[in-house]
């Protein structure tokens, strides 16, 4: 029988991760590759850990990642969400410590949309008197 994993699926922008977490000796894996190989830039790595960090799990779980959509940082936050998601379904005691360190919170930031009339959501064309 295959061992047991927790699933959570974590949303940033317009990224979607679907995370496993199942207890092991620290393997990281992000869409078949090693999460440095995914992730390469400086600071990604730590935000996307924090959740096991504040759990104490350092390296007593695997996690598996298959993320798309969006780019690198949509893509870090959606994966530290489901990490944190599938890691209270692991154990439930960590949900205090998840909340407090803001890995339950789904970020509502996205891009804004065009306005008419308008370059950008907010710039706008170059006022001319004459």
């Amino acid at each position: 029988m295959a061992e047991r994993y927790f699933e959570g699926i974590g949303r940033r922008k317009a990224a979607t991760a679907r995370v496993r977490v199942m207890s092991g000796k620290g393997d990281f894996v992000v869409n078949g590759k090693p999460i440095d190989e995914h992730f390469p830039r400086l600071g990604d790595k730590e935000l996307i850990l924090s959740p096991i960090v504040d759990a104490g799990q350092k390296n007593a779980v695997d996690v598996t990642v298959v993320v798309n959509g969006g780019g690198v940082t949509g893509q870090a936050g959606a994966v530290r969400m489901g990490l944190a998601r599938a890691l209270v379904l692991m154990n439930p005691d960590v949900d205090r410590a998840m909340r407090n360190g803001g890995h339950l919170t789904r970020d509502p930031r996205v891009k804004e949309r065009k306005k008419p009339g308008l370059k950008r959501a907010r710039k706008a064309p170059t006022y001319t008197k004459r």
